[in-house]
């Protein structure tokens, strides 16, 4: 079915695949810009990474992964299976091609052209998850600071390089030191064995289920469609439209062709000129009740995990597994996750968990995002973005939609050419 013509004021419609958090946030905001659209996905809206995440809205914490230290954690994580960074046994040679990738990335100057490269999405990001509430997407998001929690004052010195190092690139970010008893009073769930946290305010947080099906009710009360279990199988330029076909043979035509794909952007961006691998950093989550709510996120970074109050209860997130995104839930990562965090909190219920779920998050190896045109009018990416597609999806969104629809590409989006 066609969904409209090419015009001289740019296109008047647009198809786009997945409907995450990025995919949808870019419908939006072509929305906004007067583009009619269709946003397809082979599952359903927040299928993917955009359902189970940890929900935080955390751009003083959107740092990049390739720095060196994670290269040497790497290595040793090999060696043990409840690590929480976790690389399988497997002869997958595009796998290990990826990860050789990513390991010639683990430099300084390397991260910090992904941190300047993220810095612009960091700091619109707060403003464009406003601008979406203030226009009809009906989720709320709750301002809280996120709390990191240390049973040794020393082990806090690498949390505190991590973010001295983001403000000498530009991030504007406020922590402060906890101890004793401020401590114990602003976060009754620390456990007797944490001695100092550190508190970053100005960051909030939001059900990220919730908020992305709100997304997709905005975008269909605003007369967009979107359709689920529409799998793309094919896409193509034909003339003036980008097509796509779904396994079903059903096919959509626009003006111009949007993949936000998530984890699975390789299986139709490589046919456009796209690249750079995108592989699935795949993290788990669950909920557990607590005998006290929690009065916002709590960060384990010795643990590597995530903890934000969530209706109710307490989702616990961790690791990050590089597995194929499809591939089934892995009990041991879920019990590696508990092990890992229960010495840190008290009032938590570990074995009534609930929601037990795995979701893949697209790692590039350099650390940067992928948005942008491809190497034919008309068609375009966005995804790559790690573990902050869901804080940098609505900015990415508002971005893309303005290099659609202007033909003008800003700024911040040229440290993320897909085709670099």
């Amino acid at each position: 079915m066609g969904t409209g013509t090419r015009g001289s004021g740019g296109p008047r419609s647009a198809v786009i695949v997945g409907a995450g958090m990025v995919g949808l946030s870019t419908a939006w905001f072509l929305q906004e810009r007067g583009v009619e659209v269709t946003v397809v996905d082979r599952a359903g809206v927040a299928a993917g990474a955009s359902h189970g995440n940890a929900g935080w809205l955390s751009p003083g914490l959107a740092i990049p992964l390739n720095e060196p230290s994670v290269l040497r954690y790497g290595l040793r994580s090999l060696a043990d299976p409840k690590a929480p960074l976790h690389v399988p046994v497997t002869v997958d040679p595009d796998l290990w091609r990826f990860l050789l990738r990513f390991a010639a990335h683990c430099t300084w100057g390397s991260w910090r052209r992904a941190a300047h490269a993220g810095l612009p999405l960091n700091q619109a990001a707060l403003d464009a998850f406003d601008e979406l509430a203030a226009n009809g997407v009906r989720a709320e998001t709750h301002r809280a600071p996120v709390t990191a929690l240390f049973r040794d004052r020393s082990d806090a010195t690498h949390l505190l390089q991590e973010l001295r190092r983001m403000r000498e690139v530009g991030q504007d970010i406020d922590y402060t030191g906890l101890e004793g008893p401020d401590l114990r009073e602003r976060l009754p769930q620390a456990s007797g064995q944490i001695t100092a946290a550190v508190r970053l305010d100005g960051q909030r947080y939001v059900d990220p289920g919730a908020f992305t099906r709100s997304l997709a009710d905005s975008v269909r009360d605003r007369g967009g469609v979107v359709l689920d279990g529409f799998e793309v199988i094919e896409t193509h330029r034909s003339t003036d439209q980008s097509v796509v076909r779904s396994s079903s043979a059903e096919t959509i035509s626009a003006d111009v062709l949007v993949l936000a794909t998530g984890a699975w952007l390789d299986r139709l961006s490589r046919q456009w000129g796209v690249r750079v691998p995108v592989r699935a950093g795949r993290g788990y989550s669950f909920t557990v009740p607590t005998s006290d709510p929690v009065a916002g996120p709590i960060y384990l970074p010795e643990a590597r995990v995530a903890c934000t109050p969530y209706q109710g209860s307490l989702r616990v997130a961790g690791t990050m597994e590089f597995q194929p995104p499809d591939a089934a839930l892995d009990q041991a990562r879920i019990e590696a996750i508990v092990d890992s965090a229960r010495p840190f909190l008290t009032g938590i219920d570990w074995d009534r968990r609930t929601d037990e779920w795995v979701g893949p998050r697209p790692v590039t190896p350099d650390g940067r995002a992928l948005v942008g045109e491809v190497g034919v009018p008309g068609v375009y990416v966005a995804g790559g973005h790690g573990m902050w597609g869901l804080t940098q999806g609505p900015v990415t969104g508002r971005l893309l939609a303005e290099l659609i629809t202007t033909g003008r590409r800003p700024e911040p989006l040229r440290a993320l050419d897909p085709l670099r």
